[in-house]
């Protein structure tokens, strides 16, 4: 009888043991989310619409447990003087939190201020003129602002 319910609450314990185990493991971020966050803050274009894209659709992304939180261009306007700056004050919160989250912020730090002002000035390349002039230089001092602010 003893060995027996000895026997029992080995497995009943080896089966918690393995729920427990299992639970941890599903909680845990994929390895490779320090990839993920580093294809996705990149100067590029293409850097830029993927993270676009895994924005639109962050439920696809959820076991990564990205901070996707973002007060946009915090206490500067979004879309100054008509310039939608607002998409590019998104993604560079989403890396300054997410470095942040993962310890790694001061060695990023440059080259996500960097895609800040990549992202900022594409928007300006949909200008002409003194229109884009204007937007530049506002991207400029976005970009000057996150770089010795941020």
């Amino acid at each position: 009888m003893h060995r027996r319910l000895a026997t029992a609450l080995t497995a009943s314990a080896f089966a918690l043991g393995t729920v427990v185990a299992t639970a941890t493991t599903a909680g845990a971020a994929p390895a490779d989310k320090p990839q993920v966050l580093a294809n996705w803050t990149q100067t590029s274009a293409s850097s830029y619409n993927q993270w676009a894209s895994a924005r639109a659709n962050q439920g696809s992304w959820s076991a990564y447990g990205f901070d996707w939180s973002t007060d946009y261009c915090s206490s500067s306007p979004d879309n100054p003087f008509g310039f939608p700056f607002q998409n590019s004050c998104a993604r560079h919160d989403f890396g300054y939190r997410n470095y942040k989250a993962i310890g790694t912020f001061s060695a990023n730090k440059a080259r996500i201020d960097s895609a800040f002002y990549e992202d900022l000035k594409r928007v300006c390349n949909g200008y002409s003129g003194a229109t884009k002039t204007a937007c530049n230089s506002t991207a400029w001092t976005y970009y000057q602002a996150v770089r010795i602010f941020g």
